[in-house]
């Protein structure tokens, strides 16, 4: 007795997406295996996120990937560490910032430091200033401790008027939404820069870093509150917001409670964008000769008191404006990276 095989019948079986692809491969349609890779973003390029993934674990994951960005974090990290300790740095390399050290210049040369590269030595680890002799690094590390204190201290007078204008002028609308719009529209308008020297300059006996900070602040809130109101406007209107406002839930809670955070991760990268821009303005402002006053140490003021030595001390030049050079970089590509991951629609636009 003779048996046959049983011929293989290629008709399978047809599931709830049709027909299986040739060769085994699954459908087009089915849904992707347990523990596949995310699909990637077609409009970025990126990797998709994971479902259920915050912000802020997108925006780690994001940071992690980008060596660029570890790098200006880590830099960014370091000038704000060398903000803080400033006191002691200077004290570390054993020179105040206003301390003369006549013995490190020639006065047969017209005051030049002795010595190459602007006199570095063992004990001016930058060199010195021309004339004075002041060591480099103690003005360097106190000119970041003036030049941020300035841009970070800016930086909250402008968001946080900003954010307040913008979440008003968004969520109630009608007469409030005009009044703050025309005054955003007022204040861009104005020639915010000529207005800054004016003021600084006739402005005597007061504290110069207050003022700054003050007139800096004035006029910077405008671009936070309209990019805020914006995102008001899409907000107020989501089922949450009509579920809180139904359930009884009073503006003060529904702003604090539901607005402001859906609004925070815009407002969050276009805060770390500010700071560059407010650390090139004290710098203008004091290259200029309106902002800090001698004896007090700016990265913008040695730059303008270098200028008249960059052809016989290049180094009393190259080295503040390096460091200012390094922190507005370092704080601009953190803060493209960070408008990328929290404001993606922001950023392509």
């Amino acid at each position: 007795m003779t048996t046959t095989a049983p011929v293989p019948d290629d008709r399978a079986p047809l599931g709830p997406d049709g027909p299986p692809a040739p060769g085994g491969a699954p459908a087009s349609g089915s849904a992707p295996a347990p523990g596949a890779a995310p699909a990637s973003d077609a409009a970025t390029g990126r990797p998709a996120a994971a479902p259920g993934s915050s912000p802020w674990q997108l925006a780690r994951r994001e940071l992690r990937r980008r060596p660029a960005v570890r790098v200006s974090l880590c830099v960014v990290l370091l000038f704000v560490l060398m903000a803080v300790t400033a006191p002691w740095l200077g004290a570390l390399g054993g020179w105040s910032p206003e301390e003369f050290d006549k013995t490190a210049i020639d006065p047969y040369l017209g005051g030049q430091p002795l010595g190459s590269f602007g006199g570095i030595s063992p004990e001016h680890w930058l060199g010195v200033e021309p004339v004075t002799g002041r060591d480099l690094f103690a003005r360097v590390v106190h000119g970041a401790q003036v030049s941020l204190l300035i841009a970070f201290a800016a930086t909250a007078i402008v968001v946080v008027a900003g954010t307040a204008a913008g979440i008003a002028a968004g969520y109630f609308g009608g007469r409030t939404d005009a009044v703050l719009s025309r005054l955003m529209d007022l204040t861009m308008s104005f020639p915010s820069l000529i207005f800054m020297i004016a003021m600084l300059s006739v402005a005597k006996d007061v504290n110069r870093i207050v003022l700054m900070t003050s007139v800096i602040g004035v006029f910077g809130w405008p671009g936070v509150a309209r990019v805020v109101r914006g995102q008001t406007l899409s907000l107020k209107h989501r089922e949450y917001v009509d579920a809180a406002r139904v359930g009884g839930s009073g503006p003060w809670r529904i702003l604090t409670r539901d607005i402001l955070p859906g609004v925070s991760g815009p407002v969050i990268a276009y805060t770390t964008l500010l700071i560059p821009g407010m650390i090139s303005t004290e710098a203008a402002l004091s290259y200029l000769g309106v902002g800090v006053r001698p004896p007090t140490p700016s990265w913008g003021q040695m730059i303008a008191e270098s200028v008249a030595y960059y052809e016989t001390d290049p180094m009393y030049f190259v080295i503040p404006s390096v460091f200012l050079f390094l922190a507005v970089l370092a704080f601009t590509l953190l803060g493209d990276a960070l408008r990328d991951i929290l404001d993606p629609r922001g950023g392509r636009t």
